[in-house]
């Protein structure tokens, strides 16, 4: 007697009260955070009591524009242009809620993408109040993903900005990681380099500064969003604990763009180097034709003389006239050298 198979187990982004929604987290008032469960009902946005409440959309999800309208995840006017598709880093303050777009690493896809690539392209929306963070991404970006595997694992968050500044410094922490991989790659070409075993270098200098520039171009909207937000005014009505959690993170962002300057000038002058390298190389190898090709030459000659079918060739008649022959190609070609030499003609110098 069969069985029917077992029904495939529900997931929280199925069918969410909310459209668009990837999955929803409540903080009590200790801290400590929990995925809602399916089962439950999701709170209205705007009246959580203690606590505050965490909403991930997938911003694809055309009928999230009704939230939006409806002004269910923050003011209608900061909420629609913090979820448009302008992709340009910005933070806007409105009644006292933040909202703004920030840089965030999209996920390596598809069958060639390897453990742990990522590019520096991604965005990260989000509308911060008092007891709600709304974050919507279009693309699977790493932050969002990591502060919940952090809050899932125990860590305790108070506030929703704390939670955004957490989620930065996944962000942060991730792009730091990738660039301490280009540094070792860096560092690896660059003993090949020293110790002239050159194979293959020059392509992967490319990839390598087109990452550096990538994320040191990210890194410098992101450092002016929060450099805005460490700078708001008293009357945008920007808590005091986010403006100090926002100088907190310009000041890491800070350090971290120097690194990505200091890899892309390194990978330039690297290239160049590299460059430099090649040019010696090749000249030596020119050199080393052009010589052969002189002393070459006048055997050629000889022999091309000797090898015409006319009558009255010198040594046609002479019984040694082959050996002969060799004999002069020989010493034209000892004479071209000798005359080489005395010209002061010499190989590239490294």
């Amino acid at each position: 007697m069969s069985t029917a198979p077992a029904a495939p187990a529900r997931l929280l982004c199925d069918e969410p009260d909310l459209p668009g929604l990837l999955w929803a987290m409540r903080f009590d008032a200790a801290g400590r955070g929990r995925l809602v469960g399916e089962d439950e009902v999701l709170p209205e946005p705007g009246g959580f009591g203690e606590g505050f409440t965490w909403l991930h959309f997938n911003l694809n999800d055309a009928r999230l524009a009704t939230l939006v309208a409806e002004g269910r995840l923050g003011p209608r006017h900061l909420t629609a242009a913090s979820f448009g598709s302008d992709p340009h880093q910005r933070l806007m303050v409105e009644d006292g809620h933040i909202g703004g777009v920030v840089a965030d690493l999209v996920h390596g896809t598809g069958e060639r993408a390897e453990p742990g690539e990522a590019d520096a392209g991604g965005r990260l929306h989000f509308v911060m109040g008092p007891r709600l963070l709304a974050s919507g991404r279009r693309h699977p970006v790493a932050g969002p993903d990591l502060a919940r595997d952090a809050t899932t694992e125990g860590r305790c968050i108070l506030a929703p900005f704390q939670l955004l500044e957490i989620i930065v410094e996944q962000v942060v922490g991730a792009m730091a990681r990738m660039g301490g991989r280009l540094a070792d790659e860096l560092d690896e070409i660059e003993d090949h380099i020293l110790d002239e075993r050159v194979r293959g270098e020059r392509r992967r200098l490319g990839p390598i500064r087109r990452d550096a520039v990538r994320l040191h171009r990210q890194l410098l909207g992101l450092r002016a969003v929060f450099h805005r937000l460490e700078t708001a005014a008293a009357d945008e009505q920007v808590p005091a604990v986010a403006v100090a959690a926002a100088a907190r993170i310009a000041q890491r962002l800070d350090a971290l763009d120097r690194d990505m300057v200091m890899l892309a000038d390194r990978s330039r002058l690297m290239q160049d180097e590299l460059a430099s390298y090649l040019a010696q190389a090749s000249n030596r190898q020119l050199y080393t034709l052009s010589v052969l090709t002189a002393l070459f030459l006048p055997p050629t000659l000889v022999t091309g003389l000797f090898g015409m079918n006319t009558k009255g060739l010198p040594l046609a008649d002479n019984e040694s006239g082959s050996s002969v022959a060799i004999m002069v190609a020989l010493v034209s070609a000892v004479a071209v050298f000798a005359l080489i030499r005395v010209l002061g003609i010499r190989p590239p110098r490294d």
